[in-house]
C-alpha cells in the first residue's frame, strides 16, 4: 500500500550546502554520482515512497539547481542564509501552511538510502503514531556525529546532541543521527520557529525539534538502519567515489 493511502506524506529535501569540503565551486548536489547529479537520489526515493509535493531547500548556485531539475515538479526554496538545518527547513513554512500530514526531511547529500527503508521508517512512524522519528544508525566509531540520547539508555528519545556539544559520557553512545525525519507538520514548524543558536557553531539545529518534542509530552522514536553505509552523507570527493564503487556492486 502505498504510504499515502495511509496518511498524507510530502517531502523536504534539504539540499542548500556549498559543500566546502568537496574541494569545488560547485554546489555539493550537482556533483554526479554514476552520470546523475547528487540530489536525483534523494528525489527519487521521495518519489518512490509515494510522497504528495518535494519541497527541495536550495542556497548555494541556487538558480543552476533549479536549472539542472527543471519540469521535474520539485518545489525549490531558497535558503539565502546558511544558518543551519533548522533555520533551513523553516523556509518550507508557507508551502506546508494547514498540510494535515506527515514530513519526511531527507538530505540531498545522502544517495544510498534505499526507498525500502525510507518506507520502513514511514510505516514506523505512522503505526507508532509518533510525532517525530528518528533514522539513526550504530557505528563503531561515532566521531563527528549527533548522539541520540535516550530515557534510561534504551528508551524512548529525549534529544540529540552534536559532537561538538556533547560532554564525554555522550560521546560514548554509538547510535548516531543520520539527518533523516518523520515529523507531523503540525508539529514541525511550530517547533523550527522555537529553536535557538545557543552551540558551539551558532546554528539553529534540526536536531533541537527532538528535545523540544520531549519537554512538550510528545512520542518520539528512533528507526535503527541496518546498513550504516546506506545513510553515509557525502562530505568529500573521497565519499564520492566510495558512494559510487557502492553503487556499481548493487548494480
Amino acid at each position: 500500500m502505498n504510504e499515502c493511502e495511509k496518511g498524507k506524506v510530502s517531502a523536504i529535501i534539504l539540499a542548500a550546502g556549498k559543500g566546502t569540503r568537496m574541494n569545488s565551486d560547485m554546489a555539493k548536489v550537482l556533483h554526479p554520482l554514476c552520470g546523475k547529479p547528487l540530489l536525483t537520489y534523494s528525489v527519487n526515493v521521495a518519489r518512490e515512497v509515494g510522497v504528495e509535493k518535494i519541497a527541495v531547500i536550495i542556497g548555494h548556485q541556487a538558480d543552476l539547481v533549479r536549472g539542472v531539475f527543471k519540469e521535474q515538479g520539485l518545489i525549490f526554496l531558497e535558503q539565502h542564509e546558511q544558518l543551519g538545518t533548522g533555520h533551513a527547513v523553516l523556509q518550507a513554512k508557507d508551502t506546508f501552511r494547514n498540510y494535515d500530514g506527515t514530513i519526511l526531511i531527507l538530505c540531498g547529500d545522502v544517495p544510498l538510502l534505499l526507498s525500502s527503508t525510507a518506507k520502513a521508517l514511514l510505516e514506523d512512524h505512522i503505526s507508532e503514531k509518533s510525532v517525530v522519528t528518528v533514522l539513526t544508525t550504530i557505528l563503531d566509531d561515532p566521531y563527528g556525529y549527533g548522539r541520540v540520547i535516550k530515557a534510561g539508555g534504551e528508551g524512548e528519545v529525549v534529544r540529540i546532541v552534536e559532537e561538538k556539544d556533547a560532554l564525554p559520557d555522550e560521546k560514548i553512545i554509538k547510535e548516531i543521527n543520520t539527518g533523516i525525519y518523520c515529523v507531523e507538520c503540525n508539529f514541525l514548524f511550530e517547533a523550527v520557529a522555537e529553536i535557538g543558536n545557543e552551540n558551539v557553531q551558532n546554528e539553529y539545529y534540526l536536531t533541537d525539534i527532538v528535545g523540544i518534542a520531549w519537554k512538550k509530552g510528545f512520542k518520539i522514536r528512533s528507526f535503527i538502519a541496518a546498513n550504516s553505509v546506506e545513510v553515509m552523507g557525502i562530505n568529500t570527493l573521497d565519499d564520492l567515489g566510495r558512494a559510487s564503487e557502492r553503487l556499481m556492486i548493487c548494480k
